[in-house]
């Protein structure tokens, strides 16, 4: 996809409005977007003030998803590649790539930054790596299948789908971070894709594998409270943390439809919509910033929280996933 086009000042005007949110979410530094270009075997550092590209960093075989925005540790999964590799989310440093894995495909880390927990579907385990000593140091099997994650704000709830079109979501008790346990497994009536639990931890996202809305329920019972209308699964959703006012707003994308919408938590009404280039599936959010990465086409799009487009660039062959880190 071409880059947008957008006059200088009208340009000028809304980097410094998201930069000056970012700036009072994480004081200092210069947000920088971490992208993982998996048909290049690579992690990608993209300047989110120009689209260039700072760095690239070789990682093992097709790198499908990075968190970096908690804590000093990046982590990057790697799934043909067996792979999890953890780097410094500042200088990109490889720091340890940990292989002992059938697949390993999604991760979650902790909001002190301590530990990171990656499923491997292969396996049917939730593996926890402990981030200071570089390590798994428990592997717990919850079904084949294991694949999309989250976690509470709290950090004592773990929610994980078997499956990306999955009928079964195991909740996993994390109140002892390096040895959790199942508590139930639960079946929300829907196939299951994504799933998010909201700022305030009394609601989980539940995005959907097979039809146009996305369920919301109850974090505590379960209970459905009602549906967003989305765009053609599969979506994702994510949640500005960082800014109180936007802890009210989930932002959800549909690759598949090329959208990409404004929510509100509350009732789930849909405030705004915007387009995003095909195949931009994943979706993350710092401060004022909302990024979302084209697996089909390889750009990099960036909004502010309203949805405004800022700029669109191709980074490379296909992006799959995106994270951000301040440098």
């Amino acid at each position: 996809m071409r880059r947008t086009s957008l006059t200088v000042g009208v340009l000028a005007a809304t980097v410094a409005i998201a930069a000056g949110s970012l700036t009072a979410a994480r004081a200092g530094g210069t947000p920088v977007a971490l992208v993982t270009a998996e048909t290049e075997n690579a992690l990608l550092a993209i300047s989110l003030a120009d689209g260039r590209v700072l760095r690239r960093v070789a990682l093992p075989a097709d790198p499908e998803n990075v968190v970096a925005d908690v804590g000093v540790t990046a982590v990057v999964v790697s799934a043909r590649g067996h792979a999890v590799s953890l780097l410094d989310s500042r200088s990109l440093r490889v720091l340890k790539v940990l292989r002992d894995f059938g697949a390993p495909h999604l991760a979650a880390v902790t909001r002190d930054g301590k530990r990171a927990y990656v499923t491997d579907d292969a396996r049917g385990q939730l593996a926890t790596i402990k981030l200071a000593s570089k390590r798994v140091v428990d592997r717990l099997a919850v079904g084949a299948g294991a694949h999309h994650l989250t976690i509470s704000p709290n950090g004592r709830r773990l929610w994980l789908a078997l499956g990306e079109q999955a009928r079964t979501v195991v909740i996993v008790d994390t109140t002892q971070p390096s040895s959790p346990r199942i508590l139930r497994r639960f079946e929300p009536g829907i196939a299951v894709h994504d799933l998010a639990f909201s700022p305030d931890g009394r609601q989980v996202w539940l995005t959907s594998a097979n039809s146009q809305s996305v369920t919301v329920v109850d974090a505590h019972s379960g209970r459905r409270l009602f549906a967003v209308p989305a765009g053609r699964p599969p979506q994702h959703v994510a949640f500005n943390y960082a800014v109180s006012n936007l802890s009210r707003v989930a932002y959800i994308t549909s690759g598949n439809s090329g959208r990409i919408e404004k929510v509100d938590t509350r009732n789930g009404r849909v405030l705004r919509v915007a387009r995003v280039p095909y195949g931009s599936f994943n979706v993350t959010t710092a401060g004022g910033l909302v990024l979302t990465s084209s697996l089909t086409n390889g750009t990099l799009t960036e909004f502010t929280d309203q949805l405004d487009v800022m700029r669109s660039v191709k980074v490379a062959p296909a992006t799959r996933d995106v994270g951000v880190v301040v440098w």
